[in-house]
């Protein structure tokens, strides 16, 4: 069993936040795969980021694949990454592979709002804002 500290609060060293991450239950590990949205959906939803799921869409803001944008077609929580159709690399036998993509590189454009779960907690999160205990 992995050692995983739940009282841990803070530290300044990599070292040790990359160990509390790479250790953390799996629970917590999807409550870490977070996305930034764009500036319309904060301000329409009054949260800044959301966990990501299957059926956003999503534009890649760093590395190789910037500004391309495409669906979240997988989630890998134990490996904290997202596969976005669109950024693929062609194999050597010819096939295509999605290329593994960290959430804080991609930018949420629309949400998958089929879940009324979600939905829910976003007209949560606009209603307590509107009255002024909102997080943005």
């Amino acid at each position: 069993m992995k050692n995983f500290s739940v009282v841990w609060k803070a530290s300044a060293k990599a070292a040790k936040q990359r160990k509390y991450r790479a250790n953390a239950p799996l629970h917590l590990k999807g409550k870490m795969i977070v996305a930034p949205l764009t500036n319309d959906l904060a301000a329409k939803y009054s949260v800044k980021r959301i966990r990501l799921r299957e059926g956003d869409t999503v534009r890649i803001v760093r590395g190789e694949f910037s500004g391309i944008s495409g669906k979240v077609n997988a989630i890998v929580p134990r490996q904290g990454i997202a596969y976005v159709d669109g950024a693929e690399r062609i194999r050597k036998d010819g096939t295509k592979a999605f290329f593994p993509l960290r959430p804080s590189s991609l930018l949420v454009v629309e949400m998958n709002l089929e879940d009324k779960q979600r939905a829910a907690s976003l007209a949560t999160y606009a209603e307590k804002a509107a009255h002024g205990r909102g997080k943005i």
